[in-house]
């Protein structure tokens, strides 16, 4: 189809920079543009979420996300449980990595408190949040494989065998807390649970497992022609662009911004060791995709220097106040810190002194990295086709539990 003319300020497939909302009824005059909806129920959408694309043919003209369709009310219901209350709520927001949400939790009232983690606990936590963020980047990379191709991996889509891998992961966060997804396991002032016997034997067993399968995952994404046809100068989002949005984590390092919350505001045991941060400049799809990949290699380096090096000692605070049984936090007291999760930045603000003379939180909110990444959309979508949406999508690895909240 021959696209009529247009005038310059709307000439596809460039996309609008600095405003992506286009102006329809500008387009409207010049062809007719037809609109769709990718989900709520699309198999694509990564979450319970909706895109509105106008198109002329298959060029996306404008694309607007919506969200909400899995609001649970979980900042309003954290006002009305106690401070030890709270974290199966909220390992429920990102269910993809649980455990980061319960660490970012608690450190925000540690700190409120000025509680001091005994160094067992630090160690643990870290521990814990590598493997987390490599159990979230396989199923990442197998449902990002599976969308823009899905016999990535040979006979079988590369999912079946990043999951394989990720249930050896829960295996091991199994026999730690004896649950497999919603864990339960941190709590202010350190952990509820203690290292098992033969638990540092058994994730040094995952560890190695996990990584005698990279190589075979990086020949099948890095040398799959498919693979790089669709992501190479996709969806690309810029520095600027993306330090505008708030972006963070893997989606604002691929777009060059050298910065990881573990390395230049360390928490839990992070200042103890070194953390290699993985940069890219092209901030496209493919970058996005690169990074992630890089840092799973850095998460298994990170895990196995630190799991013959717990130190002895108790696994939880029990000064200045009593913990995890009871937990006062101080009245008119404002708080917020943030921790570095496998999509970014994840900080918690905290007002003290709510329910039953401060045993809950006045008020509670979370700042979600999803929520910016998928801010993005607007602008990484415009200029693009139909089939490109799924790539930039899963490229952006949002989780719709943390969006909506």
């Amino acid at each position: 189809m021959t696209l009529p003319h247009r005038e310059a300020d709307v000439t596809l497939p460039k996309p609008a920079r600095k405003d992506p909302h286009v102006d329809l009824e500008k387009l409207d005059a010049a062809a007719d543009l037809m609109a769709i909806n990718m989900g709520p129920q699309h198999p694509s959408t990564h979450g319970v979420m909706r895109i509105k694309l106008w198109l002329d043919g298959e060029m996306i003209v404008k694309a607007v996300p919506y969200c909400g369709y899995l609001h649970r009310g979980v900042e309003k219901l954290c006002e009305r449980l106690t401070v030890v209350q709270l974290t199966p709520i909220v390992d429920k927001h990102d269910y993809v990595s649980p455990m980061t949400n319960e660490q970012a939790l608690n450190i925000a009232f540690e700190r409120m408190l000025g509680l001091e983690v005994p160094r067992r606990a630090r160690y643990m936590r870290t521990i814990i949040a590598e493997i987390q963020r490599i159990a979230s980047h396989l199923l990442w990379l197998g449902t990002f494989t599976l969308d823009i191709g899905g016999t990535i991996g040979g006979g079988a889509s590369l999912m079946m065998y990043t999951f394989r891998e990720r249930e050896a992961i829960l295996d091991v966060f199994e026999m730690l807390t004896g649950a497999r997804f919603h864990y339960n396991t941190h709590t202010v002032g350190g952990q509820r649970h203690d290292v098992p016997v033969g638990w540092p034997a058994a994730v040094k067993k995952m560890i190695d497992a996990v990584d005698a399968h990279m190589p075979e995952y990086e020949q099948q994404c890095y040398g799959n022609d498919v693979l790089v046809l669709r992501t190479k100068g996709v969806g690309v989002i810029d520095r600027e662009l993306a330090l505008e949005l708030g972006l963070s984590g893997p989606n604002l390092r691929a777009s060059g911004v050298d910065l990881d919350l573990r390395r230049d505001e360390p928490f839990s045991a992070y200042d103890e060791i070194k953390v290699n941060v993985a940069v890219a400049t092209d901030g496209d799809v493919y970058a996005r995709f690169d990074v992630r990949m890089r840092e799973m290699h850095e998460s298994i380096r990170i895990v196995r220097e630190l799991i013959d090096s717990i130190p002895e000692g108790p696994i939880c605070s029990q000064k200045p106040v009593k913990v995890p049984f009871a937990v006062k936090l101080p009245a008119g007291r404002q708080f917020y810190t943030a921790i570095e999760t496998p999509r970014g930045e994840l900080g918690t603000y905290v007002i003290g002194g709510g329910a039953e003379k401060g045993a809950a939180p006045y008020r509670l909110k979370f700042r979600p990295p999803s929520l910016h990444a998928m801010s993005a959309l607007p602008y990484a979508l415009v200029g693009h086709t139909v089939p490109d949406v799924v790539a930039i999508l899963g490229s952006l690895d949002p989780i719709l539990g943390e969006v909506d909240r």
